[in-house]
């Protein structure tokens, strides 16, 4: 006699096999072709994607969320209909976390603090409702915007783009003009640091110079006086272009005063 499948263990009626070696998704804004369950796909992807931020306007917002089931039990029995009220709660949670942002943060910067505020939430949620699941990943999509306002977007972020080019051109003149003044400011400081010292040390030996011929000078006062006299026309005689030299003795020279010059002087 045949026995249905269900017999074959006393006392159950029914087998349900939970997969909790599996990493499972769910998608949000699109359905992939090769979906590993029934409820991963999206039933009304552009109504799920399209977002409200704070700043009230709209984004494109599709994402994945991946999950482990780790106690089945819960999974079976804590909620009548664990995949659907999973994917009630993350859209729920999505649409809170973009509403809290501007439409800037949700299209360029702000794409990795959504996913981490998304998953905390979620994973609090779970935990709350006893579903049963563990949240591994919250990934978002390609964001974009409307349709209707791509090209404004665009221009927008072309801007935002030759800014920060323009930004990073004058830090990089920046930071090559900068060294380059202050090891001039160096340079020059080095060599007026070398001319004081040097100027400084002319001045010493001047000073050490004089100190030395005033002791000569208070030994022999005749003798240093003539000594400096004789120095000092030593060096003055030889840059002058005509010399006139007069001997005291000599009495009967005319001492006249010349005021024009030699050559235009003399009689024509």
């Amino acid at each position: 006699m045949c026995r249905n499948r269900r017999h074959l263990i006393p006392y159950i009626d029914e087998i349900r096999t939970v997969p909790t070696q599996r990493l499972l998704k769910l998608e949000f804004g699109f359905t992939s072709p090769n979906a590993t369950n029934i409820y991963q796909g999206d039933m009304e992807p552009q109504e799920t994607e399209t977002m409200i931020t704070g700043d009230l306007n709209t984004a494109l917002v599709p994402w994945v969320v991946q999950y482990r089931i780790t106690d089945p039990k819960l999974y079976l029995f804590g909620a009548r209909e664990p995949e659907k009220t999973l994917r009630d709660l993350s859209e729920s949670v999505m649409r809170e976390v973009i509403g809290d942002r501007t439409v800037d943060e949700v299209l360029t910067i702000g794409r990795h603090d959504i996913e981490t505020s998304t998953l905390k939430r979620l994973a609090d949620l779970c935990s709350q409702y006893g579903l049963g699941i563990q949240i591994q990943q919250v990934q978002l999509a390609t964001v974009r915007p409307p349709p209707v306002v791509q090209a404004a977007f665009n221009e927008v972020n072309q801007a935002q783009q030759e800014k920060q080019t323009a930004i990073n051109q004058a830090w990089a003149v920046y930071n090559d003009a900068v060294p380059n003044a202050r090891g001039q400011a160096k340079e020059r400081e080095k060599q007026a640091e070398a001319y004081a010292f040097h100027r400084v040390n002319e001045a010493t030996g001047e000073a050490q110079k004089f100190s030395l011929l005033l002791a000569e000078y208070r030994k022999a006062p005749e003798v240093t006086r003539r000594r400096l006299y004789l120095e000092a026309m030593q060096a003055i005689l030889p840059r002058l272009q005509k010399k006139i030299i007069i001997d005291d003795s000599l009495k009967s020279i005319l001492q006249t005063l010349p005021l024009l010059p030699t050559d235009q002087g003399k009689t024509q």
